[in-house]
């Protein structure tokens, strides 16, 4: 994942931003115990919503404080690591790693360097997340697989590949037998994995034409972008990201999610399309050490 799905902090309540904090760092201690210390840096922003969105508490937290390598003075503010919270640690490693090995393929000299040695330290991480979610890790791999082939062939149905990534994300919610948890949940990811892709094409569509990469919407359109069309497609995915959100029961960071879903994707989106997110964005790789 990318770092795009994040909350507008200014919009947030202190209440809500100091409980997005706690969650943030409940998701890096639970990267530790479950997938060893080097998985701590693939935690970033879109991997905190998927544990807000995984987890099925409805009251809140008690809070407690812990140190880590970050922090070894200071205890910070955390909650306890929840079924969910531990869930979207390993598939966050199992994602990373694929990423990277993505990488690895398709990269410059330099980035593909990177990328492999940070695949190298997240290998045995990766072992441990394949072995605690073996489907998990089959369904990324095909959906990948599935990817790699039609960008291989620079395929021009923008649809046909959104759809890899958005089934990809969507198999990140777990079955828990409520169909009126279940099918809202599974929609909310698959637009949202709809979403993600083509903000990140419309984010690197000046890097890749430099170089001379494939983008899925720099193909659909031979070369002269129709920008307005993918902001309204984008917008699209979202508005039914947000009508499967409605559709959930409230759990214990809904407030955190309805700012996040409803202000803080549409800012990234607009800044996405008109090519100007990349510039301050964190790497995709890093422990966002400022919350």
């Amino acid at each position: 994942m990318f770092g795009y799905v994040r909350p507008l902090q200014g919009e947030l309540k202190l209440r809500d931003w100091e409980g997005y904090k706690t969650a943030y760092c409940s998701l890096c201690h639970a990267l530790k115990e479950r997938c060893g210390t080097a998985a701590r840096f693939v935690l970033n922003y879109d991997f905190v919503f998927l544990a807000l969105l995984l987890d099925d508490e409805s009251e809140p937290a008690a809070l407690c404080k812990r140190r880590c390598a970050a922090h070894p003075v200071q205890a910070r503010n955390t909650v306890p690591i929840t079924p969910g919270t531990a869930l979207c640690a390993q598939e966050s490693v199992i994602l990373t790693h694929y990423k990277l090995m993505d990488d690895v393929r398709d990269e410059g000299f330099g980035r593909k360097a990177k990328s492999r040695l940070a695949g190298l330290c997240l290998a045995r991480s990766y072992r441990k997340a394949r072995k605690a979610l073996p489907r998990f890790d089959e369904t990324v791999k095909t959906c990948l697989g599935e990817l790699k082939v039609l960008e291989d062939a620079r395929s021009p149905q923008l649809d046909r590949t959104a759809d890899t990534f958005a089934r990809l994300l969507a198999a990140a919610a777990p079955e828990t037998g409520d169909d009126a948890v279940d099918r809202p949940r599974g929609q909310l990811l698959y637009h949202l994995g709809r979403w993600i892709y083509l903000a990140d094409a419309a984010d690197d569509l000046a890097g890749d034409r430099e170089a001379g990469r494939y983008n899925p919407i720099d193909t659909r359109f031979g070369g002269k972008p129709d920008m307005d069309y993918i902001e309204t497609t984008m917008s699209h995915s979202l508005t039914l990201v947000q009508n499967a959100f409605q559709l959930l029961p409230p759990n214990r960071w809904h407030a955190v999610m309805e700012n996040i879903l409803y202000l803080g994707l549409p800012q990234v989106q607009k800044r996405a399309v008109a090519g100007t997110w990349h510039g301050g964005r964190e790497s995709r790789l890093i422990h966002e050490r400022s919350i």
